[in-house]
């Protein structure tokens, strides 16, 4: 599933986001330009939002997604 994530904007937020999806037995791909992750593995799209989510990061519908910029805007 691919899901557009607000916030990712360096190597540690593309960490951050493999290490959380990790942990709920998946996998992801990480795009910081235009700001997607493909997630592998997880099957249940909430759980992975979730997991993001408590990186600190916003997952987005398509039609609100904006990239962003600036570093580790994450709060």
């Amino acid at each position: 599933m691919r899901l557009n994530v607000e916030g990712m904007t360096c190597g540690h937020c593309e960490r951050a986001v493999k290490k959380a999806i990790a942990a709920i037995g998946g996998s992801a791909q990480v795009d910081l330009a235009t700001g997607t992750v493909e997630v592998e593995g997880v099957d249940d799209a909430a759980s992975a939002r979730r997991a993001i989510e408590s990186e600190g990061y916003t997952v987005v519908d398509t039609a609100a997604a904006a990239p962003k910029t600036g570093c580790c805007s994450k709060p």
